[in-house]
């Protein structure tokens, strides 16, 4: 099966719990498309950007999203939640299968630095399989900045990124512009699913491998179910970018080595940009 369809909401986020008006999304959205497979919310949609919140793995949050998943037999990946870990916070991304199981959690590369404070970047790159269907792969939110983050799920062998953000600064279309990238330098589907009031300013995206635009979001509440094609994804990456330019084998058959990757390197440009705080006022 080459075809699977995903639904990304787009939806008001407090900081407060929003576990019943996620129910209340996901139970209309599932009305209205009960052929959707997938289901994808929003960074921090469980409770905002409030490290108050924070919970250990398996806690209140994911039992309640496994019950959602399970109830309606969908694979959920329900954006992500502050998670407690060995005397750390962590930005955490569930993945949860139709009979209700945590297959994979995802913590945040890149926190969004100096503005995220006290989260704890993670060190491990996430991909996961939908049996007979294909392999998606996760980032949260600002890691969408860092290609290198993109290439290594997709040289792991990513066909869909799951993208779940919480952005609502005025760089917003900076945002776009990378996860519109990335789809197009990685071959790949992009569901760069954003939130609003707490947990962002909207225009969420959704990208084909080409890079194409499938949706456009608004600043207003968003259901968003779209029918991928694997099929699609497998063929721009062996034919090329709608049978042009074939990057993904370009790097791999490349002599280059890149100093910056090398172990040891250093750049004495990128030490006088000076320390990584809020910009301030100037006079």
């Amino acid at each position: 099966m080459s075809k699977f369809a995903i639904a990304g909401i787009q939806m008001h986020i407090t900081t407060h719990n929003n576990l019943p008006e996620m129910r209340k999304r996901l139970a209309l959205l599932m009305h209205m498309y009960p052929w959707v497979e997938m289901v994808l919310f929003s960074e921090l949609a469980a409770h905002g950007p409030v490290l108050h919140a924070t919970q250990p793995a398996g806690g209140e949050f994911e039992q309640a999203f496994c019950e959602m998943a399970k109830h309606y037999d969908i694979w959920l990946q329900p954006g992500t939640y502050f998670e407690s870990r060995d005397g750390k916070t962590y930005n955490t991304a569930p993945v949860i299968n139709p009979q209700g199981e945590v297959v994979t959690r995802y913590r945040k590369m890149f926190p969004f630095t100096p503005y995220e404070e006290g989260v704890t970047p993670g060190e491990d790159f996430c991909v996961f399989d939908v049996p007979n269907v294909g392999r998606f792969g996760l980032s949260i939110c600002y890691d969408v900045w860092f290609p290198e983050v993109t290439r290594t799920l997709a040289s792991m062998g990513a066909e869909v990124l799951i993208n779940p953000v919480n952005a609502s600064f005025i760089d917003r279309g900076s945002d776009i512009a990378c996860a519109r990238a990335s789809a197009a330098m990685f071959q790949m589907y992009v569901f760069h699913i954003n939130g609003l009031l707490a947990g962002g300013n909207g225009y969420s995206q959704v990208f084909d491998p080409a890079g194409y635009c499938l949706h456009a979001g608004c600043v207003q509440e968003e259901m968003i179910p779209i029918e991928v094609d694997f099929e699609l994804v497998r063929r721009q990456r062996q034919r090329g970018v709608l049978n042009m330019g074939q990057p993904l084998k370009s790097f791999r058959d490349s002599s280059v080595k890149f100093p910056i990757y090398q172990e040891g390197y250093h750049s004495d440009y990128l030490e006088t940009l000076g320390p990584l705080e809020k910009a301030r006022r100037e006079r």
